[in-house]
């Protein structure tokens, strides 16, 4: 790739990142580069800029500089749901700037969500929203009455906030559906047609079973927690994709990781891997009881997928240009000249480091992503302190001993 520039300014660039390894699946840019910024935008991308026309100077020699990340399965709606965390103290050590929150709220609940959560947000906030009117204001059941499926409020809702509704959640197992089966998919479908919008389903376990849910899928839909160990895994009892799976697949279904607290299986991930089956996206599901461990963070889930033997640049795309087209946004997770200047920066560390899936099984590895720095709009944002976690959310016992690693 050649240096990039936008055209006009005065040549004066507000900040220069310096001396970093830039690494832009989107844009096809990966090598040493500067990167100005100008007017909240990159400005230039270059292999020297002169460090005299910025105001600010970012050292990022001997770390990765990459386009924000964008993580498509994230829970934000701190204080008015089960689940929430605060995203802005989160996408400051995380380098996540595009945070995609899927089904939190409802139709009823949305109007808060904007209000309160994405509009004070310095991070981006996105949403896809829940076909239960009530989101998820518990840990579970928001489909077993189905009298809060109601699809004709949930148009007007996405109709009246298309610039911050991405797109329809259904949260399909055993748990959510309480014995409505698979009926609230069905309506879910319905929606996400009407609206014209992606469907992202959660899988984990049934009844319904997984059979039911892939027919009710469509391409351009999102299933996640992809790579689940539960009755849902998309692996047959041959060891092999499913082929219902396989077929939507290869016409254009995403498969998500959605790792969270339950949903991350070594043993379903190791099986497709060996088969030549990448997630599309590999997105956190972070939330109050994930953020404890064994997930943590963005970072820490794709260091396990670098130590599963992807690659460095097939990583960063599954969570900077690929999530960002899957939400129809491709001007998300890029620093193509014009784009807003969303960036991180990381760390490859090298050592020996010890990761857990959901059931705790370990896995050892050589190298992990730390972030160091995060910029939006090429303004850094602050470091905070977290909130301590809600006083219900208490990790399962099996995963408690995470809690002193």
């Amino acid at each position: 790739m050649g240096p990039q520039a936008a055209g006009g300014g005065d040549g004066r660039f507000d900040s220069i990142v310096v001396g970093g390894e830039v690494l832009d699946p989107a844009a096809g840019i990966e090598g040493r580069y500067d990167v100005g910024i100008a007017g909240g935008r990159v400005a230039a991308i270059e292999r020297t800029l002169d460090r005299a026309r910025g105001v600010r100077v970012v050292d990022a020699g001997g770390q990765i500089v990459t386009p924000g990340l964008v993580d498509l399965h994230t829970h934000v709606y701190w204080g008015g749901t089960y689940w929430g965390i605060e995203a802005d103290p989160v996408a400051a050590r995380s380098g996540v700037t595009t945070w995609i929150d899927v089904g939190s709220a409802g139709a009823y609940s949305f109007p808060g969500f904007r209000r309160y959560i994405i509009e004070p947000s310095r991070a981006r906030i996105r949403a896809f929203l829940n076909l239960s009117s009530i989101g998820l204001i518990a840990p579970t059941w928001e489909f077993a009455n189905l009298d809060y499926c109601d699809v004709d409020l949930a148009v007007k809702i996405v109709d009246a906030n298309r610039d911050l509704i991405l797109g329809v959640k259904a949260r399909i197992d055993h748990r959510t559906t309480r014995g409505t089966g698979i009926r609230a998919l069905q309506r879910a479908r319905d929606l996400a047609d009407r609206v014209e919008l992606p469907l992202m389903v959660h899988i984990s376990s049934g009844p319904p079973t997984i059979a039911e849910i892939v027919e009710l899928l469509r391409p351009g839909d999102i299933l996640t927690h992809c790579f689940t160990g539960g009755t849902h895994r998309i692996v047959a009892p041959d060891g092999n994709l499913r082929t219902d799976v396989k077929v939507l697949h290869d016409r254009g279904l995403i498969l998500d990781i959605g790792h969270g607290a339950g949903s991350f299986s070594y043993e379903v991930t190791e099986r497709l891997i060996d088969q030549g089956v990448l997630p599309d996206v590999i997105s956190s599901d972070i939330h109050q009881l994930s953020v404890q461990g064994p997930m943590f963070d963005l970072p820490t889930t794709l260091s396990k997928f670098l130590n599963l033997g992807m690659s460095l640049h097939d990583v960063i795309e599954r969570a900077t240009s690929r999530p960002a087209a899957a939400v129809r946004r491709p001007e998300l997770g890029t620093l193509r000249p014009g784009s807003q200047a969303d960036l991180a920066l990381f760390r490859l560390e090298e050592g020996e480091y010890v990761f857990y899936d959901v059931a705790m099984q370990r896995r050892t590895g050589t190298r992990r992503l730390v972030n160091t720095l995060t910029l939006m709009a090429g303004e850094p944002l602050p470091r905070a302190v977290e909130r301590p976690p809600h006083v219900w959310a208490v990790l399962p016992d099996h995963q408690r001993p995470i809690l002193q690693r």
